[in-house]
């Protein structure tokens, strides 16, 4: 069975999901997939609670994977999974690299060591494949793909930090597509950036250009990801979306600005997660007050920290410009409430942070919560 990993900051889990659609486009292929939010075994699909498995736990989803006829993988490679060799001996057929941005600083302390897990990442690619020899007079054509987006942060240092390795290095950019995107029913720039780095790493493994083409338009939002949430109680658009650092916050943000009536308002709810790394809280602040019309500051997960020192981080971040659109509240599900009684008909409301997730976790306790349910049961 060939594996392929998707690895960096933001949208691994939408381009792997992506990945093993256009896979699962070729007649001759069966993909499974292990992301954030779920295994499918080539039969069943379920949870593991983790981006990458426990090495052992991951040998038994590889086990049955065969047994259930997939000849591929595609799954998600966390910074943390890479660092702590947790998919020990797996042999990668190829990879890719979607951006980095801040984010785990807790973990790794700097973007320079953040940056250096995942260029071991293609590394350990690379040496698989015949001891990382050098290319040959004939090309890198045999060496193991490995796609790299140029659309978001670090993408041109990935580029050439890879670029000796032995591996057969595609760039990929929005800018310059190989597939019509037109009919691609998932919005934003970011996602575009997605789709044509899951096609790029599928076609270099040999999946039709024309299978790939003819997947395109089916790519609809799924696990929390700009994912639309639907009540007619509420005037506004609804959307769930699970950007959690800066960069994605801005992302997202953008994208629903693109979608927002020019005479609507555009609302963010979000909060950052504690025991998580504080740096990006105040930024988080400023991307939310800099390019929403409206944001409620909330929890997320704040596990052991006080939920209000988060959002007064989150808060420093806020220059005196932007204060007067921001708003606190503390509890989620008031929060929540709060922006979806305010906002109008021509309104779009982001529920930013969480996504797919279906627990809130508070003093070391998990609680039901589930962003998509609180929009739902609003009344």
């Amino acid at each position: 069975m060939r594996v392929w990993g998707i690895t960096g900051t933001n949208g691994k889990t939408t381009t792997t999901w992506i990945l093993a659609g256009f896979m699962n486009a070729d007649p001759s292929r069966k993909c499974g997939y292990v992301t954030t939010v779920e295994v499918f075994d080539g039969k069943d699909r379920f949870s593991t609670g983790y981006t990458t498995p426990p090495l052992a736990r991951l040998k038994e989803i590889f086990s049955a994977m065969e047994s259930n006829g997939c000849t591929d993988c595609a799954m998600e490679v966390s910074s943390h999974a890479i660092h702590q060799h947790r998919t020990g001996d797996t042999v990668f057929s190829g990879g890719a690299f979607t951006n980095l941005s801040e984010d785990h600083l807790d973990y790794h302390k700097t973007m320079e060591a953040y940056f250096g897990v995942k260029r071991a990442f293609a590394e350990q690619i690379a040496l698989a494949a015949n001891g990382g020899a050098a290319p040959s007079s004939a090309g890198r054509g045999d060496f193991p793909p490995y796609a790299v987006c140029l659309d978001g942060g670090y993408g041109r240092e990935m580029l050439d930090a890879v670029g000796s390795l032995a591996l057969n290095v595609i760039p990929v950019s929005a800018r310059s597509p190989r597939f019509d995107l037109s009919r691609l029913p998932l919005a934003g720039d970011y996602n575009r950036s997605n789709v044509l780095l899951a096609a790029a790493l599928a076609e270099a493994a040999g999946v039709p250009h024309e299978a790939i083409q003819k997947t395109i338009p089916s790519l609809f939002p799924r696990w929390g990801r700009l994912e639309k949430v639907e009540n007619p109680r509420v005037k506004a658009s609804v959307y769930v979306d699970f950007a959690h650092t800066p960069d994605g916050l801005e992302k997202v943000l953008g994208a629903a600005r693109g979608f927002t009536p020019a005479d609507g308002r555009l609302w963010v709810v979000f909060g950052a997660g504690g025991d998580r790394d504080p740096l990006k809280r105040p930024l988080m602040g400023e991307a939310a007050s800099r390019l929403a019309d409206r944001a409620v500051v909330t929890s997320d997960n704040p596990r052991s920290e006080d939920p209000l020192a988060i959002i007064d981080a989150i808060l420093k971040g806020v220059d005196r410009a932007n204060a007067g659109k921001m708003s606190v509240e503390p509890d989620r599900a008031k929060a929540i409430a709060l922006a979806l009684r305010e906002a109008g008909s021509r309104d779009t409301v982001i529920i930013a942070g969480k996504g797919h997730e279906t627990t809130q976790e508070i003093k070391g306790v998990k609680i039901p919560f589930d962003d998509r349910l609180a929009v739902r049961n609003f009344r």
